[in-house]
This record gives structure tokens, C-alpha cells and sequence, in this order.
């Protein structure tokens, strides 16, 4: 009997073994397109003269976040491709957060640019987003997971840093949600936008920043799952500040009378992309990887 049982655990763990070659095997196609659509859409957005079709505030701000996905997205998702490959929980974790990163920009081009030639390759960067953010947390190991995370690893601190900036956050965005929805004329948050919604909005409130809040939830009880979130949303977060920072200056050069976007922005969110390196720093250095265990 007990021959029976060991036969079925070990037949189980092969199982295992071979569903997270194969996911990984598709992770690695998924985001290798994910890198090679982003490149080419992020490099024609930026140096392609009028492609874009919004007002210029925001086709400054959208010239900005193409640059910083193409000089900085694109080379650290590929290095976390690279790193991964060769065994790095660390890597697997960033690719996940950077993935989320390329996801939640590709909203922004899909929702708030006007329909243009690039508008396909957006779409297929979404598309693609989505999957390498799917495939690559499928691929992951939760038993490396629950042997990765060393007793000193600050859960708690992490959690509760997590929990009060998506706090802060969806403070900052229900107060601009909320007078917009009882408003009988134009939506203040929507002047000099040429939008008719606010993307951001959308998908934070209703996806990024409850998925965030449960992961750390889960974190302060101690779940793996909950330590994957937080560290993803930490390297999210970190790239997505350099992205607002320069996009507000791009923005406010293209039109400085608009109150879209703001240069005096920038250093804020470029402070905050800095303090967002401590705790990213503090997680990374407790996640253990099988070469330390």
C-alpha cells in the first residue's frame, strides 16, 4: 500500500513537473513577442510625427511613456526573461511585475489615444500582456515558492507598506471619481483630456488596485501567492513612476497651459519610483533563491 501511495505522489509530482515546463516553455514565446511588439510600437509612437491623434498635452504624455517602455521596459523585461531562464525566482517575480507593467500601458494606449495606425499593435501588446502575465505565473514552482521566502522575510512591513499606498491611491482617485459622477455638466478630470473616460480610473479602481490589496492581505497571513502579488506590484510600481515622471514633462512641454499634465510632477514621481526601490530592495533580498537554500 504504502509502495501504491509513494508510486502516486511521485506520478503526480512528474505530472507537475511537465504542466510548468510546458507553461514556461509558452511564457518565454508569449513575452518574447510581448517584447518584440512593445519595441516596435513603443519606437513608432515616439518617433513616428503625428501618428498620434489626441490633444497635444496628451499625445506629449503618451510620446513619454513610449520612450521609457522602449529604453527601460522592453531591455528590463528581456534581462528578466534572461535571469529567469537560468534559474532566478528574483527574475521570475520581476517578469511577472513587468508584464503587469507593459498590461497596464497598453489600456492606456487602447482606451485613451484616438484609434490610429498603431492601434493593432496596441492591441496586440495588451493581448500578449495579459498572456505573459497569465503563462508566467502559471509556469511558477509553488513548492520553490514556499521554500523561497526566508523566516526573516519583513511580511508584515511589506503588507502594510502596500496597503497604505493603495490606500492613498484609490483616495487620490475616488476623489476625482466621485465629484465627476455627480456632476450635471463636463467632467472636471476630463477637460483638456479629449476623453470621455478616465483609463486610469477604470482599471485601477476596478482591477490592479483590489488584485494589490488582496495580495498583501495574503501576504500579512503568509500565503506564497500573496509574496508573488507583492513583489510583482513592487517592480510595477518602481517602472510605472519613471514612466508618470517623464510623461508629465513630455506632457507639459507639449502644451504647457494645460493642467493635464505638470513638469513640477516629475520630481514627485520620480521621488516615489525611488522610495519604491527600499521596499522592492528588502523583498528581493529575503526571497531566497536555490542556489542560497
Amino acid at each position: 500500500m504504502a509502495s501504491i501511495t509513494s508510486h502516486r505522489l511521485a506520478a503526480g509530482r512528474t505530472s507537475r513537473a511537465v504542466a510548468t515546463r510546458t507553461w514556461d516553455r509558452a511564457a518565454y514565446v508569449v513575452s518574447a513577442a510581448l517584447a518584440a511588439v512593445s519595441a516596435v510600437a513603443s519606437a513608432a509612437t515616439f518617433f513616428t510625427p503625428g501618428v498620434l491623434r489626441g490633444t497635444a498635452v496628451m499625445n506629449g504624455s503618451a510620446r513619454g511613456t513610449a520612450i521609457v517602455m522602449l529604453v527601460a521596459g522592453v531591455p528590463l523585461l528581456l534581462a528578466a526573461m534572461y535571469l529567469a531562464s537560468r534559474g532566478s525566482l528574483r527574475a521570475r517575480v520581476a517578469w511577472i511585475g513587468l508584464a503587469a507593467y507593459f498590461a497596464y500601458n497598453a489600456v492606456m494606449y487602447v482606451l485613451a489615444t484616438p484609434m490610429n495606425q498603431l492601434y493593432l499593435l496596441y492591441e496586440a501588446m495588451l493581448g500578449l500582456a495579459i498572456w505573459s502575465v497569465a503563462l508566467a505565473v502559471a509556469s511558477l514552482d509553488r513548492e520553490e515558492l514556499r521554500s523561497s521566502f526566508s523566516l526573516r522575510f519583513p511580511r508584515r512591513a511589506l503588507a502594510a507598506y502596500v496597503l497604505v499606498i493603495v490606500g492613498l491611491n484609490t483616495f487620490v482617485w475616488l476623489s476625482g471619481a466621485v465629484p465627476a459622477t455627480f456632476s450635471t455638466g463636463a467632467a472636471k478630470v476630463l477637460e483638456g483630456t479629449g476623453l470621455t473616460t478616465v483609463p486610469t480610473y477604470d482599471q485601477d479602481l476596478a482591477f490592479w488596485l483590489p488584485l494589490i490589496a488582496v495580495g498583501a492581505i495574503w501576504m500579512w497571513r503568509g500565503l506564497e501567492w500573496g509574496r508573488v502579488i507583492v513583489g510583482a506590484a513592487l517592480v510595477f510600481w518602481v517602472v510605472e513612476g519613471v514612466g508618470v515622471a517623464v510623461d508629465q514633462w513630455m506632457g507639459s512641454a507639449a502644451d504647457p497651459s494645460s493642467t493635464v499634465a505638470s513638469a513640477t510632477m516629475t520630481p514627485v514621481f520620480a521621488a516615489l519610483a525611488v522610495i519604491g526601490l527600499v521596499p522592492l530592495f528588502f523583498y528581493m533580498r529575503n526571497l531566497r533563491e536555490e542556489a542560497d537554500r
